[in-house]
């Protein structure tokens, strides 16, 4: 694609960002590091209506790393109330706590040193350092993936994981100025969330339709691996979500006799309740009590 045109692709997708951007807390000038690595955790396969407000809620109680960091790390799991993949509220305790203790309860702007805290990866170590802190990365996400795909290559989806040459194209196609760069990461994020979406995309509503190599190639459907589809009633994941919100409920230890209770195959809360032991999202405590960890 000639360099004027994505030129004009950087220009119509930034100003269709600051015109239809979504009016997500955590965007707004006032918001700290803080609250956008807690945001970009938090939201990691979670739509942002449920993410909106516990992320308030997290805010309001630990304002700072610090604060999170003074909590007991089971107060973290209990205040994730339904995000789902609890253990990501026990990372963002231990990088809090290591923000606290080794940057001073400062959220780093480097994505090296945001990378080397705990539980952080490569995505959100430079989504904080683009959003939090405009500094240069290539944010890629599912998102932006799929927009890329259809936009550059011509592709319905993108990859079922990422792929060296996708990096390599978001690195590639990042705009010059590095004020645009930050915009450009989250513009085109919004848009695949809201516009380029993986199921009945709203073509007519995309700022850069004519230049879209999808488009002109017809909108050929997607021709790669089955894509998994996952089910949520009767998993492991629903067993564990239960014995977890039991434990949050009960505001201190539980008996076993009580969690047994929560489902009836004995044999799967048993194998769920000893993952969550095992994950450290759940204490056993003696006599048969278990809690949230300490």
């Amino acid at each position: 694609m000639p360099d004027n045109e994505i030129a004009s692709i950087h220009r119509r997708i930034i100003e269709w960002y600051e015109r239809e951007q979504r009016p997500l807390p955590w965007r707004t000038p006032d918001c700290t590091a803080w609250g956008v690595l807690l945001s970009e955790v938090m939201a990691q396969q979670t739509p942002v209506a449920r993410v909106a407000p516990i992320w308030a809620e997290w805010l309001d109680r630990w304002p700072t790393p610090a604060d999170l960091a003074a909590a007991a790390p089971g107060e973290a799991v209990r205040h994730w109330g339904r995000l789902g993949y609890p253990r990501r509220a026990l990372r963002l305790h231990a990088a809090a706590t290591a923000i606290a203790n080794d940057h001073d309860n400062v959220v780093p702007s480097d994505p090296v040193q945001l990378q080397a805290l705990p539980g952080i990866g490569s995505y959100t170590a430079a989504a904080v350092a683009a959003f939090a802190y405009g500094v240069r990365t290539v944010v890629v996400d599912t998102n932006v993936r799929r927009v890329e795909a259809r936009l550059f290559t011509g592709d319905a989806l993108a990859a079922p994981s990422l792929t060296a040459a996708e990096s390599r194209l978001a690195a590639t196609v990042l705009p010059d100025d590095d004020t645009d760069a930050a915009t450009w990461n989250v513009a085109v994020m919004e848009l695949g969330a809201v516009v380029c979406t993986a199921t009945n995309p709203d073509c007519g509503a995309c700022p850069v339709l004519d230049s879209c190599a999808w488009q002109r190639a017809g909108a050929p459907a997607y021709d790669g691996p089955a894509r998994k589809s996952q089910k949520w009633a009767g998993t492991d994941r629903q067993v564990r979500g239960k014995l977890l919100q039991a434990l949050r409920d009960a505001h201190g230890p539980l008996p076993r006799a009580q969690l047994d209770l929560v489902w009836s195959d004995a044999a799967q809360r048993d194998r769920c309740l000893a993952g969550l032991i095992e994950d450290g999202l759940v204490e056993p405590l003696g006599d048969e009590r278990y809690a949230l960890p300490s």
